[in-house]
């Protein structure tokens, strides 16, 4: 679908001739209609969260297929970073069984993403803080995709011109937070854990040496997206 048709088939006549304007000008079209799909579910959008991209599902229906396979009772689950709340809502959606805490740094993000949740019939715990700073439960799961831009990166216009930097770039060549959440998460962490990261495709190694260097022997494993990039990390330990 053109970003034209996607526009035709969401907006009002009314509103039309306007949303064609701001798409000339360099607007999302997401952002225009003000909401996108997500695994299949509608999430809202606007300027102080990232619009959901097909990698990020891809770490959705990853996740789901370890879940099954490693889990069968309640599930205990963080999600650092929560933005729109997409990744929280379609796992939720998906498997009620998962009791979900969902954390954001932006105000107007955990807005939005409990404006989602409601529209979604979902129950999730959304809390306005920075990772997980005055969490002190222990999850079975913690799922995150940080920001993970390296800030001398070059990116499209279109996202750096909308979307919000503090949801894009990281320090550190965009390792930045993956350390940030590795190097305490032990202490928010069951024995018998899954964490999940979507990552930067150049970053796979690196985040396996802090692994490594903040949990004791995990297993690791790394998967490419449908475009043979690398972007998901699993790190666990169900021993």
């Amino acid at each position: 679908m053109t970003d034209l048709e996607y526009l035709e088939k969401y907006l009002a006549k009314k509103d039309l001739t306007k949303g064609i304007k701001k798409l000339k000008k360099g607007i999302p079209v997401q952002y225009i209609v003000g909401s996108t799909e997500f695994y299949g579910y509608k999430i809202n959008v606007n300027k102080n969260v990232l619009i959901p991209r097909f990698e990020t599902e891809e770490l959705v229906e990853n996740t789901l297929k370890y879940i099954k396979k490693y889990f069968n009772d309640q599930i205990k689950m963080l999600e650092i970073g929560t933005g729109s709340g997409c990744i929280s809502i379609a796992l939720k959606k998906e498997n009620p069984n998962l009791d979900i805490i969902a954390t954001d740094i932006s105000k107007k993000a955990i807005k939005i993403a409990k404006k989602n949740a409601k529209e979604n019939s979902v129950q999730i715990k959304f809390i306005n803080t920075n990772l997980y700073e005055g969490i002190n439960e222990k999850f079975d799961l913690v799922i995150s995709n940080p920001p993970y831009i390296s800030k001398d990166e070059k990116i499209m216009d279109i996202v750096y011109n909308n979307e919000p930097h503090l949801a894009l770039f990281a320090d550190n060549k965009g390792l930045y937070f993956y350390e940030e959440i590795l190097k305490n998460i032990k202490n928010i962490l069951k024995d018998k854990y899954l964490i999940c990261f979507e990552i930067g495709m150049n970053q796979a190694e690196e985040i396996k040496v802090l692994a490594k260097k903040y949990l004791y022997n995990p297993t690791i494993i790394l998967k490419k997206d449908l475009q043979q990039r690398d972007r998901m990390i699993f790190i666990y330990n169900f021993e």
